[in-house]
């Protein structure tokens, strides 16, 4: 799965890191976005990258630990999510009509829960496999119509419990308690608050303790859910195609962590799209060494954070690519 990882196109990027560096406008004053438009050429292998058809993969799936009361909306809200994207109507289908994106949405258990993490493995090696795959057929079919910019999103009631989980299984030892762990990494979601929030802080504890330390993969498979699989699974697809990635929020990157905890690396070809509010998210960030292109306590997921910083992407190549250089206007 994460063997022969292809890098990025080291000429391409350093040619747009090059001209940027001698762009029309005060050394450094678009630093960070130049960065970017840098990032961009390498996995897109080209001098002049563009996003001109950025593709939205949504995965859902229902969780088993919602029925420990997680959440603050019942797991049926997971169909209905669904269909509303299927129909257009979601957050993420108007978000992506505004900025010509594409919206793929897979059903991947959704009425069928994976195991509930606090007591048992949420997925089989071989449920665990087959949501890999199916992340996997989904950038491929995104390639093959033409996607030059993929982003991750997702859909489950119970899935910020299922990231929780996750997290306190790949950094787990770094906390002195279980309880440490799971205060850390366990946050409001759909907005519990209260004795709720301690329960569910209770739940991921349990979770932790009965897994205990594991491999990454195997955290995301035990801990995960089917759509947190998926997204990694789609995560290695695109590297394999050398595809750039846009991840959303906490539950995303906590999809992706366990492939940088496996193999050094293996996130170069992604950029974190934002910092939600779920608190987690950014001692995740930290942790991965991510730095989020915006900062606006978004919390609903979908891929709508990461959707949001596609503007911020084109403008990034846009101001390099289409802006003289101080040589090109005589002033070098």
């Amino acid at each position: 799965m994460l063997v022969d990882l292809p890098g990025p196109d080291e000429a391409a990027q350093q040619t747009v890191a090059e001209r940027a560096s001698g762009i029309l406008r005060p050394a450094g004053a678009f630093g960070p976005l130049d960065r970017v438009a840098a990032w961009l050429a390498g996995w897109q292998g080209t001098i002049e990258p563009r996003v001109e058809r950025p593709a939205v993969l949504v995965f859902a799936a229902d969780h088993g630990v919602a029925a420990e009361g997680v959440s603050a909306y019942p797991a049926e809200a997971t169909a209905a999510m669904v269909e509303a994207v299927a129909q257009g109507v979601a957050t993420i289908s108007a978000v992506a009509r505004l900025v010509g994106a594409t919206v793929r949405v897979d059903d991947l258990g959704v009425g069928d829960p994976t195991g509930n993490l606090r007591v048992t493995d949420a997925m089989t090696p071989a449920s665990f496999d087959e949501a890999v795959e199916a992340g996997a057929a989904a950038v491929s079919e995104a390639a093959g119509d033409g996607a030059d910019l993929v982003i991750l999103g997702e859909l489950g009631i119970g899935n910020t419990t299922a990231a929780a989980a996750v997290c306190g299984g790949l950094f787990g030892a770094d906390a002195e308690s279980l309880d440490e762990a799971a205060a850390l990494w366990t946050g409001p979601g759909t907005g519990v608050e209260g004795d709720a929030l301690a329960h569910k802080r209770t739940v991921v504890r349990d979770a932790l303790a009965r897994v205990g330390e594991v491999a990454p993969l195997e955290a995301l498979r035990r801990l995960g859910g089917r759509e947190l699989a998926a997204m990694a699974g789609a995560a290695v697809a695109a590297r394999h195609r050398s595809m750039p990635v846009v991840i959303d929020g906490f539950i995303c990157t906590a999809a992706l962590a366990p492939l940088q905890l496996a193999q050094a690396g293996s996130l170069d070809h992604c950029i974190a799209g934002h910092c939600s509010a779920e608190p987690g998210h950014e001692h995740l960030l930290e942790r991965l060494g991510l730095e989020p292109l915006l900062r606006l306590d978004l919390r609903l997921g979908e891929g709508s954070g990461a959707l949001a910083a596609v503007p911020i992407i084109r403008i990034a190549a846009t101001a390099v690519t289409d802006v003289a250089t101080l040589a090109e206007w005589g002033l070098a």
